[in-house]
């Protein structure tokens, strides 16, 4: 993987997360946190999972203790709350990748998982694996939207590059981007 390479996927996972929380925010009243029949309980606490995992390769790639023992927490903050924390998150994928080299993708991360098992891959990998990871679970709330019954929203990268192609043709030179043109003033009414 090059520089240019980790940072669109780290932009379009910002993108497609922006989406997901949305479409999720978009629900009526109670349908985020309803309980269902899946490994997270509901929606916002699939969500919290894929945060708490953002969280954790963050601190390894950090070179630091993350402080979880788990893969997810007990409970979830309201979801207004957690598009705060992923967004925050989600800049420092972003900004992580923008000061990468192509050779310091190569470097090999050493770390311990959650269950004690130690394991090394290179920050590409990382990228690679926590990038899996959030559409795996991002399915999952997929899947539950239909039960609403609602339409997930569409989160697949070819569309975010052709909104990232469109955007950038509409502003040359102004300094837009796909996630700020796609974003939308829906931050406010979650939970």
């Amino acid at each position: 993987m090059d520089a240019d390479t980790a940072r669109m996927l780290t932009r379009y996972n910002a993108w497609a997360n922006q989406r997901m929380f949305d479409a999720v925010a978009r629900l009526p009243q109670g349908e985020a946190v309803k309980p269902r029949a899946s490994l997270f309980r509901n929606m916002v606490h699939t969500l919290n999972h894929n945060y708490v995992i953002d969280r954790i390769w963050q601190a390894h790639l950090e070179g630091r203790e993350h402080g979880y023992d788990a893969r997810n927490t007990a409970d979830h903050p309201p979801l207004d709350e957690l598009w705060r924390l992923q967004q925050a998150v989600d800049g420092w994928y972003v900004d992580w990748s923008d000061r990468l080299s192509a050779g310091e993708l190569r470097e090999p991360i050493r770390f311990t998982l959650i269950g004690g098992n130690r394991g090394e891959m290179t920050r590409a990998e990382i990228l690679l694996h926590i990038l899996g990871h959030r559409h795996y679970h991002r399915g999952f709330v997929c899947d539950i939207m239909f039960a609403v019954p609602a339409r997930p929203p569409t989160m697949d990268l070819p569309v975010y590059l052709r909104e990232r192609n469109e955007a950038s043709a509409q502003g040359s030179g102004s300094g837009s981007s796909a996630s700020s043109s796609s974003s939308s003033s829906s931050s406010t009414g979650r939970g």
